[in-house]
């Protein structure tokens, strides 16, 4: 699956909002997607590095439109924590030299909130 069909739409709700401080950003993604999928899919599309990835199933609620009664579908949330102070890595590469990891990650995903 594409990252683009991975993630569908952030949850925006008032404990998604208090949880924004510690780093913990709350998605509706794909039924099908493993975590594995989720933290490769959010650290593609908004370059973070993921450090934990938990997820759910939501139950859908109960409706009703005059007489008759259905149910709206179910769907699967993540809850991402990212790490919001990401340190250059460094690793010994061929022959015992120390270099440093190239790619730069964001402490925050500014796209969350529409920003």
């Amino acid at each position: 699956m594409k990252p683009e069909e991975i993630i569908i739409a952030p949850v925006v709700t008032e404990k998604s909002n208090d949880e924004l401080q510690q780093g913990k950003y709350t998605f509706r993604v794909n039924k099908k997607a493993t975590k594995v999928e989720i933290a490769k899919a959010v650290e593609k599309l908004f370059e973070v590095r993921v450090l934990k990835v938990n997820t759910m199933t939501v139950n859908g609620k109960q409706k009703r439109v005059g007489y008759h009664t259905g149910k709206t579908s179910d769907w699967k949330k993540a809850i991402v924590t990212i790490d919001t102070n990401p340190s250059e890595a460094s690793y010994l590469a061929k022959g015992g030299k120390e270099t440093k990891a190239t790619k730069k990650y964001k402490d925050s995903i500014d796209e969350f909130m529409g920003a």
